[in-house]
């Protein structure tokens, strides 16, 4: 390990340095990115730091620009990151795409804040949560961490990268303005208890001549400087990267994008149960609206009411085979978001009780009394 990471202990950190701090354990050695808020505390963190661990820090002209680096930088043998918020994010749709269909493993942070379009850029949102898995256009699966806490916002950076390599896929860290800004404890172990999955490079001379492999869920990357002959291209190709107008050719990549995360759902999806087991009310929430839904819950309780709550940790894939077991024992479900209405479409589709939204406009983080008024007056 580099000897210049941040040392193992314990910490009073905001959760954008934290961010910064972890994507250097995980091996990441180069940022480009463009200033936005609240997300630029991570940046500027970067570029003080990465340059002390050997790494390369670019600010770019844009997020169009940025996207583009990070995913150039990883096929040179990188691991990437940038960062951003809802407009930046808008901007990077069409090159999170192409690190799709390339197979790219980049991480994107994203913070959300409220919108639309400029919206409240010091204020929290969670409005980014469809775009997350949506936003880029054509067939693709999405994989989309949301940390609670300062902890998470360190542990799920490191995570982030390890599944990108794994299935060679853009990530995105999708937390919210009071995770990345807010300071609370942070544990750093020691290093050798972090799980880094080291970018699996093929070298010259290798007999497997593919790019890419639709049969299987991963193969190695070819890296430009290596001895190969090779071609990566974001229009359909075939397994060696090259261009293809073939019906059959589509079906096959398009299908290998789709299921390699698909069929590996239960090693990817995360969360946690509150208070489940004797649940007749379950709240489905995340980033911050999940610790407000936790209080909400303590209250309710002192009511005579049994709330329990699922907080997804990878809202992308939805964790939807807990939701259908929870949704055997449980008669109705309650959606607390800072939006007017995302996650809670994706939920219906994996339940038949009746999923009720609370919404919160962008600006402050959610008031536990308004997801206690919602809930008793459906639950009682």
């Amino acid at each position: 390990m580099n000897k210049k990471l941040i040392k193992p202990g314990n910490y009073f950190m905001n959760g954008n340095f934290a961010c910064a701090e972890a994507a250097l354990i995980a091996g990441m050695n180069f940022y480009a990115g463009y200033p936005i808020t609240p997300s630029s505390e991570i940046m500027e963190r970067l570029s003080y730091r990465l340059p002390q661990v050997g790494g390369h820090f670019i600010e770019m002209e844009d997020e169009i620009a940025s996207m583009a680096a990070i995913v150039g930088a990883s096929n040179a043998g990188a691991k990437a990151m940038t960062a951003t918020s809802g407009p930046g994010f808008s901007l990077m749709q069409e090159n999170i795409g192409l690190a799709v269909i390339t197979e790219t493993p980049v991480v994107i942070v994203d913070e959300m804040r409220g919108g639309p379009s400029t919206g409240l850029p010091t204020r929290v949102g969670q409005g980014d949560v469809m775009q997350a898995m949506w936003g880029t256009h054509g067939d693709h699966e999405a994989i989309a961490y949301a940390p609670s806490s300062v902890q998470e916002m360190f542990d799920l950076t490191i995570k982030a990268f390890n599944t990108a390599e794994k299935y060679r896929n853009p990530v995105i860290v999708l937390t919210d303005q009071v995770i990345g800004h807010m300071s609370e404890r942070l544990l750093v172990k020691n290093y050798e208890e972090y799980e880094v999955i080291e970018r699996e490079i093929r070298k010259f001379p290798d007999p497997i001549g593919k790019v890419h492999d639709f049969s299987i869920d991963y193969v190695p990357m070819v890296i430009a400087g290596k001895g190969f002959h090779y071609n990566i291209d974001s229009l359909t190709h075939d397994e060696m990267g090259y261009p293809s107008n073939d019906p059959k050719i589509e079906e096959m990549m398009v299908r290998h994008l789709v299921e390699k995360i698909r069929k590996n759902e239960d090693n990817i999806v995360e969360y946690k149960e509150y208070l489940t087991d004797d649940a007749e009310v379950l709240i489905i929430a995340y980033g911050i609206t999940a610790r407000s839904s936790i209080e909400a819950i303590r209250k309710l309780r002192e009511k005579g009411i049994r709330a329990g709550m699922l907080r997804p940790i990878t809202l992308w894939p939805i964790p939807k085979r807990k939701i259908e077991r929870l949704s055997e024992k449980i008669h109705i479900i309650f959606v607390p978001e800072i939006n007017f209405g995302q996650y809670s479409h994706a939920i219906r589709e994996h339940t038949k009780v009746p999923v009720k939204e609370i919404h919160f406009p962008p600006g402050a983080v959610p008031d536990p009394k308004i997801i206690i008024r919602n809930i008793e007056g459906d639950a009682t």
